[in-house]
C-alpha cells in the first residue's frame, strides 16, 4: 500500500478501531438471568375458586359486638346438637342475615348463623349441600387445602389431615380461630368456625 492510500485511510482509522472494540465486546459471552420459577399448578381437585376458602364466611372480625354488624339480622332458635359439638351447652344467640350469605363451596350456604356471646361474634355456623357428582371428593380436596394453611387439631389429626370421606371430618386451627366440618351422607357440608376465647 502506498503512502498516499495511508493518507486517504488516516481520518478513518479511529473509527474503524472502534467498531472493531465494540464487536468484540458485544461478542463477549453473557450469563442469562434463570428462569422465574414455575408458579405451582392449581390443584386438580377444587376449582380456583376463593369461595372453597372457609374463611370468606367470616365477614367481620370476631369479638365484634352485635350492634356493630353492618348487616339486617333476624335471632334464629337453635337447637343443640350434642354429639356433633355445634355448641352444645354454651349461651350463644344466633343470627341469620335478611340478605344473602357469603358464597361458600361456589354455592350459597342453605344454612349461614352468626353466634354472639355476650353480644360480641364468638361463631360462625354454615351449611351448604354439594352437588358436585363426587361430594366426598370435593370435601377431601376442601379439608386438605384448608389443612395446608391451618393446623390440624390435635385429636384425631391424622384422619382430619387426610380429610377421608370416611372420617367425614375435618378440624383444625388458624391462630386462635378453630374450624370444625362435617360431611354426611346427604351431601351436606357443615362447618362450625369459632373465634378466640373470650379472656
Amino acid at each position: 500500500m502506498r503512502a498516499r492510500d495511508l493518507g486517504v485511510l488516516r481520518p478513518w482509522l479511529p473509527a474503524a478501531a472502534l467498531m472493531v472494540l465494540a464487536a468484540c465486546h458485544a461478542s463477549a459471552p453473557r450469563m442469562m438471568a434463570p428462569a422465574p420459577p414455575r408458579a405451582p399448578a392449581p390443584d386438580a381437585g377444587l376449582p380456583s375458586d376463593a369461595t372453597y376458602d372457609w374463611h370468606v364466611l367470616v365477614i367481620v372480625p370476631f369479638g365484634v359486638t352485635l350492634k356493630d354488624i353492618p348487616l339486617t339480622l333476624h335471632e334464629v332458635l337453635l337447637f343443640r346438637d350434642e354429639a356433633r359439638g355445634s355448641g352444645a351447652g354454651d349461651d350463644a344467640e344466633c343470627y341469620a342475615p335478611d340478605g344473602p350469605a357469603p358464597r361458600f363451596l361456589g354455592t350459597t350456604p342453605e344454612e349461614y348463623l352468626l353466634c354472639f356471646k355476650h353480644d360480641r361474634l364468638s361463631r360462625v355456623q354454615a351449611s351448604v349441600h354439594l352437588g358436585d357428582p363426587q361430594p366426598a371428593g370435593v370435601f377431601a380436596a376442601a379439608c386438605g387445602e384448608w389443612l395446608r394453611h391451618a393446623a390440624p387439631a390435635p385429636a384425631d389429626a391424622a384422619a382430619s389431615r387426610a380429610g377421608a370421606p370416611g372420617s367425614g371430618a375435618c378440624e383444625g386451627s388458624d391462630g386462635a380461630v378453630r374450624f370444625n366440618a362435617h360431611f354426611d351422607e346427604e351431601a351436606t357440608l357443615s362447618i362450625v368456625i369459632d373465634g378466640p376465647p373470650e379472656t
